[in-house]
């Protein structure tokens, strides 16, 4: 299960908030840059772009300050997921990748042009306030946000334990913005949830992927044979709002059920950008059933892990269309402790599918869940399968090999 490659600090699913993860795979690696000549005349229009605003622009804007805007907007505008980052966003991106960090906890992407909650993570002050996979952020502190500006967003988002912040919403139909005002905390993030449900059957909730998730998963697996007292039966892994994280931790997760094939493989333009990463022996869950639930906010990490256990025919996936990430993030340190973040491969499934902007269709499709009335809502202690309907599904699958076909709103996945 242990792999002595290169460190990959995956960053798969684009930035990440408090947390600062994403799907995407950032290899923290040191190259020399390619030297090349700047055409003239676009080095000539960009020094005149620049003396422009130095001159006429109402407030005045030091060399520095318009350089700095120059190479964001230069990385930012490759595509939504690579970026520049100054010294404190670099920082901030290497203390995130061991799970703890002080802010909000909240994944967020752009996409087509908003700045887009991709999940919040699991009992974060973010998940705490009620923020939700699809709300798009418009305003922070009273200030609007956009795409252009998504790593000040997450930069204005984060800060000292206890202070507070702002975060307005636009969600679904409602007319008017929601408001939220969250206090920042310093997260200590376990991964890995775990109960059992029933008798022989487990529950694993896998909430990201950091440099801790694979010891997590082996010690959940290990307490739910304990509890049970003899070999587990079935286990429904929980990758629903799972945004990503650290590529190596997602992979391992998948190999932690596999013992031989492929994995993911990669491809790029640099030797560093294309790999192939198999299987080692071994199975933590040998002889074991396993359901994965997924839906609209499981990216990248995510999608690896259920890809690669689908393709292998290791496990069924039940929910709706995943993320859809499918490029890898280097991240590359530069001088003065600033780093690029930038987009260096795209990966593919065990079966050689790009899901980029595709996502994973799961192979039972399950109806959007109904917001349920505060009323309605179930008592604290209420069994999880009690309480979750997507569970109970994937339990019912487990114990009888049948998905409860006759559930309204359950379809299959076509073969082919």
């Amino acid at each position: 299960m242990t792999r002595h490659q290169p460190t990959i600090l995956a960053l798969l699913l684009g930035a990440v908030l408090g947390f600062a993860l994403a799907v995407s795979g950032g290899v923290f690696a040191q190259r020399e840059p390619v030297p090349g000549d700047l055409p003239w005349q676009d080095a000539r229009l960009l020094a005149e772009v620049i003396e422009r605003i130095k001159a006429d622009y109402v407030d005045g804007v030091g060399d520095q300050e318009l350089m700095q805007h120059a190479i964001r907007g230069m990385v930012a505008g490759l595509d939504a997921h690579s970026a520049f980052l100054d010294q404190e966003e670099y920082a901030e991106l290497r203390i995130a990748s061991e799970g703890n960090y002080s802010g909000i906890g909240i994944e967020v992407s752009s996409d087509s042009g908003a700045i887009v909650v991709v999940a919040p993570i699991e009992g974060s002050p973010a998940d705490r306030a009620g923020l939700l996979t699809g709300d798009v952020i418009v305003a922070i502190d009273g200030r609007a946000v956009d795409s252009r500006g998504l790593a000040d967003a997450i930069t204005r988002m984060r800060g000292e334990a206890g202070t507070r912040v702002r975060v307005s919403v636009e969600r679904g139909t409602n007319e008017e913005p929601i408001e939220f005002v969250i206090e920042r905390a310093q997260v200590e993030v376990h991964s890995v949830r775990y109960e059992m449900i029933e008798p022989g059957f487990g529950y694993l909730r896998v909430a990201h992927f950091s440099e801790t998730t694979l010891t997590e998963l082996a010690t959940a697996i290990a307490a739910l044979r304990g509890v049970s007292g003899a070999p587990l039966q079935g286990i429904v892994l929980d990758l629903r709002n799972n945004p990503g994280g650290v590529l190596e931790a997602a992979v391992d997760v998948a190999d932690a059920f596999l013992d031989h094939g492929l994995l993911v493989s990669a491809d790029g333009r640099t030797r560093e950008a294309r790999f192939r990463l198999e299987a080692t022996p071994g199975d933590l869950a040998r002889d074991t059933r396993l359901a994965v639930l997924v839906n609209g906010g499981s990216a990248s990490g995510a999608e690896i892990v259920a890809g690669a256990l689908r393709d292998h025919e290791r496990a069924v996936l039940f929910g709706r269309r995943t993320f859809g990430k499918g490029s890898v993030q280097t991240v590359l340190p530069l001088s003065s402790g600033h780093a690029l973040k930038l987009t260096t491969s795209r990966y593919y499934t065990p079966s050689g599918a790009s899901i980029h902007e595709k996502g994973i269709v799961p192979d039972i499709e399950l109806p959007r869940p109904q917001p349920v009335p505060a009323t309605a809502a179930p008592l604290p202690g209420t069994p999880l399968a009690d309480r979750d309907h997507e569970v109970r599904l994937a339990l019912d699958w487990l114990k009888t090999g049948d998905a409860a076909r006759d559930h309204a709103g359950l379809s299959h996945r076509p073969a082919g």
